[in-house]
């Protein structure tokens, strides 16, 4: 029925209609699948941040694998729980990785600057904290870095100006009168 009714409204046109197989139609199927290749959006992180960016990583391990640094909670609790320091390898610049992602340490406000570039740059447009994690957590490494990132993205005046919360309304509060 439905193929009549094409049939009709194409036969006032001088066309020819062709059928690919589904392998041979690449265009359409290029549209629904999955990417094979990752996006490199937060490689445009390091292009805002400049090349300064592994020097002062390194300069916040060393600060963090220094004797005295290391018996503070923070570190000494990392390396010994978290992160044995034997996984740790060093790269080319010096600075060290596990499992090909950059060490951040928490010495300086390094976490911090690599969020904000992230989250604000011109590059990025704020996207939520899952998106952000997924892009963040390929090139570097903290502890808990998928929850000070939710904290990050939650505290973010933007975010919670523009885009709307997905909860239903709650109704109006409303006293119930009390029957004697």
């Amino acid at each position: 029925m439905r193929q009549r009714s094409w049939l009709e409204l194409l036969s006032d046109y001088d066309c020819d209609i062709r059928y690919h197989l589904g392998k041979a139609n690449v265009v359409a199927n290029a549209l629904r699948r999955k990417e094979r290749f990752r996006p490199l959006r937060v490689r445009a992180l390091v292009i805002t941040m400049g090349l300064n960016l592994p020097k002062k990583i390194l300069e916040a391990q060393t600060k963090a694998l220094k004797p005295e640094n290391l018996s503070a909670e923070d570190v000494g609790c990392m390396l010994r729980k978290d992160l044995p320091k034997e996984k740790l390898e060093p790269r080319t610049d010096g600075t060290l990785c596990l499992n090909n992602m950059s060490w951040v340490s928490c010495f300086g406000d390094l976490r911090t600057m690599i969020m904000h570039e992230s989250h604000k740059s011109k590059y990025s447009i704020h996207p939520g904290s899952d998106k952000m994690y997924q892009d963040l957590k390929q090139l570097y490494w903290w502890p808990n870095m998928k929850a000070n990132i939710a904290t990050y993205v939650s505290k973010c005046v933007t975010c919670s100006k523009v885009k709307a919360d997905h909860q239903k309304p709650s109704g109006l509060l409303v006293q119930p009168e009390i029957l004697e």
